[in-house]
């Protein structure tokens, strides 16, 4: 298998502006088909804006995306989760009002092939269907852990289960790149520790692509494998853990000394 196979997502070129701010310039890099990638930077540096160009919420300017050798520059954020990019975010966006396993349950909506008569009756293939839907939700449960939560109200959960459930629920829609921005952000140790084990079962589990944007350094020398570091919309470098951490212009925009 050659190295383009092995590629799940390319960005080349991309550039996104919002009037005269400039988010991105001229960002290219690959993801390979089973790998960990941290996406860093400063705030502000264009870390979600890259993102949010990756999962269709924003439309670059110029460049391009390609997923699995396709480009899906112009698709929208609906169709490139049929496809498989699931996203978590950085200001939690759950259903506040519906319970942990509703919330996984709203994920697998794409999955859904019986219409509004057989789900008002709930029998047959409707039946059939939610019954393996739900498999798939209890299995997402258990593996991130939350079975005494799955039937509590999301607004009731403490912030950290919140980032679990979230996390959960881009799992149910079983991708084949997972997003996940700034998973981690406002948690105390053992919850970092936590969702860093998470990720890693993933990764080991499921095999797909992972790209992570992540302040805690530590979080992001254990467990990925290659590091992008971007600066005021500016790829600065891209490498592994080990050479990122000894390259002068991040530790100069970014790292600092130690």
């Amino acid at each position: 298998m050659t190295a383009e196979d092995q590629t799940k997502l390319k960005v080349e070129d991309l550039s996104l502006s919002f009037g005269s701010v400039q988010a991105l310039m001229d960002v290219s890099f690959e993801v390979q088909g089973d790998e960990i990638l941290a996406l860093i930077g400063p705030n502000g540096a264009g870390k979600t804006s890259l993102l949010n160009c990756v999962s269709g919420f924003y439309h670059a300017q110029r460049g391009s995306v390609s997923f699995e050798g396709n480009d899906i520059s112009r698709f929208s954020p609906s169709k490139r989760a049929k496809l498989g990019i699931s996203r978590t975010f950085q200001n939690i966006e759950l259903y506040t009002g519906l319970t942990a396993l509703d919330n996984l349950m709203a994920a697998r909506h794409v999955y859904i092939k019986y219409g509004p008569v057989a789900g008002s009756f709930f029998f047959g293939k409707a039946r059939r269907e939610e019954v393996e839907n739900r498999k798939v939700v209890e299995e997402i449960i258990d593996l991130l852990e939350m079975e005494e939560v799955r039937y509590r109200v999301v607004e009731s959960l403490p912030y950290g289960l919140r980032k679990r459930v979230d996390m959960g629920r881009a799992l149910a829609l079983h991708p084949k790149l997972l997003l996940l921005d700034e998973p981690m952000a406002g948690m105390n140790v053992e919850e970092k520790e936590d969702m860093a084990r998470f990720i890693l079962d993933i990764h080991e589990l499921w095999k797909i692509p992972i790209i992570i944007v992540e302040h805690d350094m530590g979080v992001v020398m254990d467990i990925c494998h290659r590091v992008v570091v971007l600066d005021f919309g500016l790829k600065l470098a891209e490498g592994t853990p080990a050479e990122i951490k000894q390259n002068e212009k991040v530790i100069q925009a970014y790292l600092g000394k130690e």
